[in-house]
């Protein structure tokens, strides 16, 4: 019974951990100029990543992020976004906006 209990308090904490880290955008921009918003990269962060990484990158269900760019280059930022990593989900920003985040976050040292 124990058992049972741990796997559904499990399950519920990772939907919800999972729910918090932004969501794919569904829709398909009408023209060329609509794929990027016109956000700096922190807010877009802000928008789809702080929910796990936390407002001030200490990271919370994800994490910490405050020197992620001295690990990482931007690529390698920008293949982890793209792809997602662990828990992370893939594509939860996309394009021009998470180049945007990948190059904010590779300056993290």
């Amino acid at each position: 019974m124990k058992k049972k209990w741990l796997m559904i308090a499990l399950g519920t904490s990772l939907a919800l951990t999972l729910g918090a880290c932004g969501k794919k955008e569904e829709s398909k921009p009408s023209s060329p100029s609509q794929e990027a918003s016109t956000d700096s990269a922190e807010k877009i962060f802000q928008k789809s990543c702080a929910g796990c990484h936390g407002n001030d990158l200490k990271g919370l269900s994800g994490p910490s992020l405050e020197k992620v760019g001295g690990k990482y280059s931007e690529q390698d930022i920008e293949n982890i976004i793209a792809k997602g990593r662990g828990i992370m989900p893939a594509g939860v920003i996309q394009g021009d906006d998470a180049k945007k985040v990948a190059t904010w976050l590779s300056e993290k040292k």
